[in-house]
């Protein structure tokens, strides 16, 4: 699904990410792991498309394509989706009308005629309930007024109504107490299909007690230096990233 050979990238002149190999296959979950500054969300970013980083060498093939020649909003049509570390909030726009938007964006890509507004409200009912997000939720604002917890529980939902191939989730348990872990966790663990691919970004080993990782990896220095099966975020929550350096 994701192949990343040799990558290179930087920003403002700084080389953040120095030559990284990384596979993913469908149905996989990836925690990647290591200290600040290893060129984690960097990572997350270049995916994504962010316009800040530059890539100076390397390719990133996904699904067959060049993933590097789309623009972005065509890698979240081809099934990208980055979760972020902190969701932004769009005042004025309801949850209900943004995912409409997204949906049809997505069913015009693939040749598809737009949901109607019966069609549509089903499944962001159906939806809704998969992931436990109230349904209060869908008329307000995007994220503006919710707390962190319920903003991760948010993307989630757009999660499952994307329905995305690759998702990447920059430091999803960032700042969430145990209980809004969980809920977050449970909705990654209802929409995973065996098909779709995950690639947590995550400091701490808490996280993988809810959402199993079938590979963890190391990230220093701009490159991957170790991998190995989940008890590796065991090792690394004990010993930490001394041993790097």
């Amino acid at each position: 699904m994701l192949k990343i050979k040799n990558l290179t990238a930087e920003v403002e002149g700084n080389v953040i990410l120095k030559g990284l190999d990384f596979e993913v296959n469908p149905g996989e979950v990836h925690a990647i792991m290591g200290p600040n500054g290893a060129g984690k969300s960097t990572l997350a970013a270049v995916i994504a498309g962010h316009p800040n980083f530059k890539i100076t060498s390397g390719s990133i093939e996904y699904n067959g394509k060049q993933l590097l020649e789309m623009e972005p909003e065509d890698r979240a049509r081809e099934g990208v989706f980055l979760a972020f570390q902190y969701p932004i909030e769009i005042p004025g726009v309801s949850n209900a009308n943004f995912m409409k938007s997204a949906i049809n964006e997505l069913r015009k890509y693939k040749g598809l005629d737009p949901l109607d507004s019966p069609s549509f409200l089903k499944m962001m009912r159906e939806k809704a309930e998969l992931v436990k997000l109230d349904k209060s939720f869908l008329s307000r604002s995007v994220n503006e007024g919710f707390s962190g917890g319920e903003k991760k529980r948010n993307e989630v939902f757009q999660m499952a109504m994307m329905d995305p191939e690759l998702i990447f989730m920059d430091e999803t348990d960032s700042g969430l107490d145990i209980d809004a872990l969980k809920v977050v966790a449970d909705g990654v663990n209802t929409i995973q299909d065996g098909k779709k691919a995950f690639v947590m970004i995550t400091h701490y080993q808490r996280l993988l007690d809810y959402i199993v990782p079938d590979f963890v990896h190391v990230l220093a220095d701009g490159k991957i230096v170790r991998s190995g099966p989940k008890e590796l975020a065991q090792e690394l929550e004990k010993t930490g990233y001394d041993w790097i350096h």
